[in-house]
């Protein structure tokens, strides 16, 4: 039986955003940002139309998840030593002795440990998984999301 995949990559499955994490030795990274850039391959069945996936349908969704991303402030809601707290249109986060207080407008705080690109391709399979279900598509059998922080450095995130 035949395994089929499609894959979307491309100049347009980007978003730019900053972001800081927690290295060995419980260093703190000083806050910087990248320019991501997101691959994705989804598995499965072929449809009536004889395809896995539209790939336009696929493209608008992934594209609008990126958007939530472009250009904000990355924060990790469940660090266990990152604090991060929303007050009248701020957002205050202390790892101490730092501290930074953003316009909450301009953050997005996500609900993961750390804002590393590892746990970003996680997040982007969930919510690229849930976003799929809810266009109505069949659920892949596999699902592979790459994101890249810079040239040759990227982390992949499998779900099967």
């Amino acid at each position: 039986m035949p395994d089929y995949s499609v894959r979307l990559d491309g100049d347009d499955l980007i978003f730019s955003a900053a972001h800081f994490i927690l290295l060995p030795d419980g260093i703190c990274e000083p806050l910087h940002g990248h320019n991501y850039r997101v691959a994705v391959e989804i598995a499965g069945p072929l449809d009536d139309v004889h395809c896995v996936v539209d790939f336009i349908a696929l493209g608008t969704v992934l594209k609008s998840i990126l958007r939530e991303l472009d250009h904000a402030v990355l924060l990790p809601r469940h660090s266990p030593v990152i604090r991060v707290k929303e007050d009248e249109g701020e957002v205050e986060v202390t790892f101490p002795p730092r501290r930074w207080i953003f316009p909450a407008v301009e953050c997005r705080i996500l609900p993961l440990a750390g804002t590393t690109v590892e746990l970003m391709a996680r997040y982007l399979a969930e919510r690229l998984i849930a976003a799929v279900a809810d266009a109505g598509f069949d659920p892949p059998t596999r699902l592979r999301v790459e994101v890249e922080e810079s040239p040759g450095r990227r982390a992949i995130c499998d779900v099967k």
